[in-house]
């Protein structure tokens, strides 16, 4: 018989005990070892049974022993501890409270994703987006920021998997009950809870509830549609991660951007949190946030009743703005149907004074080989932010190229997109045993604060660990993933249909004393999955070797769409389920952030093979490296930039065959072909020879002494305390300012004095634009070869139109040139006016270009808008070159 309807009855603590709620309702505790250690010894049958969650613990554990713990002084002693340690985590000052700054910083900053993964108890994340998200907000609590989280609330969460008796991927959807879970209702001074409202077509509402859950000192805000007031589509809305269809998608990206302002605003209201100076959008999704701010200034709800137009507004929201780009290919982001945006902007659906040719606009794709038909939330996200960044260096170049079409007439180098690369949560990924050790070298105080901060000074000391302590402390953990993987496997088996009599094979499943490697990963096609098995047979005999033998943990997740990532899988399970092999390699279901933190410690080599570039950072890679696992990957995303030869391997690439977008093509599969064999030559000849090559003492010295040099080098770099370090310093501070310059008011005079400023003067220049030419160039010295050292005197005659001297900046851009002419390394010199306007309305720019180089040399001039308040000289998408204008009427686009 089923039940009709499902609720918790929570147990009824003594008052002895009440702090446990507090430890237990603060996230902070799936960080934080020694508090999970409390909860552990209130039972740790239970602990275990309910996934390691407090919240579940208490609401299971049997009263009798509650009343033991109530008057066991030693628990009390740990209780009160602990309940005073996180009151001054809470309170206290951190790095942010503490850095000396000459400009003010941040006073909050909103931070807006689709999905956060905090912990496996609350499980709202699909893969590296949510888990970077959670790291973010984690790293951002250590050092002090407030920072205020915004996402939604999936009564379905992520799916969990299983497999089929033949391996393919099975998804179920566990409905979650917030009653259960480490969050609190947003409640009205008066009890009842908040509610936020959409209108949709058809005189429909989309309304929400919105769940807090508190990471460390950061609120989380998670938009929850299953309420009563909605109806059954409506209350749908926010049932699972990446679910639905495409009008299902755009309302769950409304009801996160704009809904997700509007919980801001209240729960501010609520509890006196200081406004957020700076929007932060975690990928396109949220972009909507910018239209909602707009909505806001053009009605005076802002907070200051500036009731603005659209341009100043627009230039408001930009400038405190920061869109983060994750994907390194168009077919990662979301595009809708312009007229089904159309239609959610319409009308009764209208956001008042923002008029739905303003919207559509913002996501048009009005590049050349654009879909004119299609709305672009990666291009608003990059039009309604003054800001943006990809995740690692060499992301930042794919995506300056992918996105050169909204900057026309530049350089790819040029396109302001910066780039901050990944880093993750220390406290949260490395394993405990890791942390005793180096405790226990550079001391517990110490070993905290290299968690936290991530600066390099922290972690010298680390080198002086002895070889024969790292080795053993390798071999433990090995062991402890050897016991995970049997106990897993043996789940899935007996999901599969199998009996106990037919799994007496798996007590002698991976071996503790054997090479691990581990691949775990989402399971689209770039990643490649089954790239090790091109050549199953050499595969094989890498797994069997008779004296240098290879293991293989793997994982990972397709999407429930993905028909192709699910036969990747299935292929896998294959050839993991071969009884010559299957003592060596096993496929894991239902990866999640449980099965990691025991993954990543327990591997010798973390594998990473995608096709380069599309990996936009693989921050798996650094939980492995924190942990001592060494990395053999792919030059992409993270590791391009910090592999040193002697931190692990890289994987040769080659590059220039095939196209990486057209992963079934012949050349692509020349490509796989080339590139899994220099995998098993590295694998064999590399990395097996010298983690098997031991000394008299049976110690592998050459493979410690890289172990010890990732984490004394690595460690500080991977760090999620320095990525947010460098958004606070590079990104969110530089918003904040020109978020204050633009808001400030004239000497008696209304607010956003800056914005509306701005919008006319570039309005002015748009205008003007096309007048704007280079008329005349000429260089004192014309011989086409020259002597290094000398200088060219250069006078140009430029022809400004209805614009002044002060709106533009004439430059000089030169550099090496290649056969074609085009540029490369160019370097920028500003030419000085030396007249004013001739009869011909003319102005004279001069400057003296030293040529620094040898070789092929050349230059350009060119004219470009200039502003005080303008972010990059590329903000507006227009630069005029000798003998044409480039640019156009760039409208909104930025």
């Amino acid at each position: 018989m089923k039940a009709i309807r499902r609720f918790t009855v929570r147990t009824v603590l003594p008052e002895q005990l009440q702090p446990l709620h507090e430890l237990a309702l603060n996230l902070r505790w799936s960080w934080h070892s020694e508090t999970r250690d409390l909860f552990r010894s209130v039972d740790p049958e239970v602990w275990a049974a309910t996934g390691e969650d407090p919240v579940r613990l208490l609401g299971e554990v049997p009263a009798a022993r509650l009343a033991a713990l109530a008057g066991d002084r030693r628990f009390l002693r740990r209780l009160g501890d602990l309940a005073d340690d996180l009151r001054e985590y809470l309170s206290g000052p951190r790095w942010y409270q503490s850095a000396v700054r000459d400009t003010p910083l941040p006073a909050a900053i909103a931070y807006f994703s689709p999905e956060y993964g905090i912990a496996a108890a609350l499980p709202q994340y699909s893969g590296g987006l949510g888990i970077l998200a959670g790291d973010h907000l984690k790293a951002a609590s250590d050092l002090g920021a407030p920072l205020i989280g915004v996402g939604l609330f999936y009564r379905h969460g992520y799916f969990r998997q299983s497999l089929s008796r033949d391996g393919w991927q099975q998804e179920r959807y566990p409905l979650l009950d917030p009653d259960e879970l480490a969050v609190s209702l947003l409640r009205e001074a008066d009890g009842s809870p908040v509610r936020i409202d959409l209108a949709l077509p058809a005189g429909r509402t989309l309304a929400a509830h919105i769940w807090k859950a508190q990471v460390g000192r950061v609120p989380l805000l998670l938009l929850d549609s299953d309420i009563e007031a909605n109806s059954a589509a409506e209350r749908d809305v926010t049932d699972r991660l990446y679910g639905g269809g495409s009008e299902h998608r755009l309302l769950q990206e409304m009801l996160l951007g704009i809904g997700g302002v509007r919980a801001v605003r209240t729960y501010c209201r609520l509890t006196g949190h200081p406004a957020p100076e700076v929007f932060h959008t975690n990928e396109g999704h949220a972009g909507f946030l910018g239209v909602e701010r707009i909505r806001e200034l053009i009605a005076g709800t802002g907070g200051d009743g500036s009731g603005l137009d659209f341009a100043s507004a627009l230039e408001a929201v930009r400038a405190g703005t920061l869109f983060t780009t994750h994907t390194p290919v168009p077919a990662g982001i979301d595009r809708f149907d312009r007229d089904l945006v159309a239609r959610h902007f319409t009308g009764d659906t209208a956001l008042s004074g923002v008029p739905v040719e303003q919207v559509l606009a913002l996501g048009a794709e009005s590049w050349r080989g654009g879909d004119p038909k299609l709305f672009n939330m990666a291009a608003m996200g990059l039009r309604l932010a003054q800001r943006a960044n990809g995740v690692s260096t060499l992301h930042g170049e794919v995506s300056r190229s992918m996105f050169n079409g909204l900057w026309p007439g530049f350089d790819a180098a040029e396109v302001p997109i910066d780039s901050v690369t990944n880093g993750v949560h220390a406290a949260t990924w490395i394993d405990p045993a890791v942390v005793r050790l180096g405790a226990a070298e550079i001391g517990a105080e110490r070993a905290e604060d290299a968690m936290t901060t991530g600066e390099t000074k922290r972690w010298t000391g680390l080198e002086r660990i002895g070889n024969t302590e790292i080795w053993e402390l390798r071999r433990a953990l090995r062991a402890q993933l050897v016991d995970e993987a049997r106990r897993r496997v043996r789940t899935s088996w007996r999901q599969r249909g199998a009996g106990d009599a037919e799994l007496g094979w798996v007590d002698s499943v991976l071996d503790p004393d054997v090479l691990t490697i581990g691949f775990a990963r989402r399971v689209p096609s770039y990643k490649r999955l089954t790239l090790m098995l091109r050549d199953q047979q050499r595969l094989r005999a890498l797994l069997l070797h008779p004296t240098r033998p290879v293991q293989i943990v793997v994982a990972g997740k397709a999407h429930p769409a993905d028909d192709g990532g699910k036969r990747l899988i299935q292929q896998m399970v294959a050839f993991a389920d071969d009884p010559a092999v299957r003592h060596r390699i096993v496929f894991l279901p239902d990866y999640d952030m449980a099965m990691a933190q025991r993954l990543y410690p327990g591997c010798d080599i973390w594998l990473n093979n995608p096709l380069r570039p599309l990996e936009a950072c693989g921050t798996s890679g650094m939980k492995a490296a924190l942990n001592g696992c060494l990395n053999l990957s792919v030059l992409d995303g993270w590791w391009d930039e910090w592999y040193d030869g002697q931190n692990g391997w890289a994987i040769p690439t080659a590059d220039g065959v095939g196209s990486v977008l057209d992963p079934e093509s012949a050349e692509a599969e020349r490509r796989d072909d080339i590139e899994s064999a220099a995998l098993y030559d590295l694998i064999e000849h590399q990395v097996a020879a010298r983690f098997y090559d031991r000394g008299a003492d049976g110690l592998p010295h050459r493979w410690i002494a890289m172990v010890r040099h990732t984490l004394v080098t690595l460690g500080p770099k991977v760090m999620a305390g320095r990525m947010v370090r460098e958004y606070v310093e590079r990104l969110y501070t530089p918003a904040a300012v020109a978020q204050r310059e633009l808001a400030a008011a004239r000497p008696g005079g209304a607010p956003h004095a800056g914005a509306r400023g701005l919008a006319e003067w570039k309005a002015k220049v748009r205008q003007a634009w096309p007048a704007v030419r280079v008329e005349h160039v000429e260089a004192e010295c014309p011989d086409e070869a020259q002597e290094l050292g000398s200088a060219l005197a250069l006078r140009v005659q430029v022809s400004l139109g209805a614009l002044e001297p002060t709106d533009v900046d004439v430059q000089v851009v030169s550099g090496r040139v290649d056969e074609s002419d085009g540029i490369s390394d160019a370097a920028v010199l500003a030419l000085k006016p030396a007249g004013g306007p001739d009869l011909d309305g003319r102005t004279r720019y001069e400057g003296s270009l030293e040529l620094s180089r040898t070789g092929p040399f050349g230059y350009t001039v060119r004219v470009l808008p200039a502003h005080p308040l303008l972010a990059s000289p590329a903000e507006l998408g227009l630069v005029a070159l000798p003998a044409e204008s480039v640019g156009m009427d760039a409208g909104l686009l930025r």
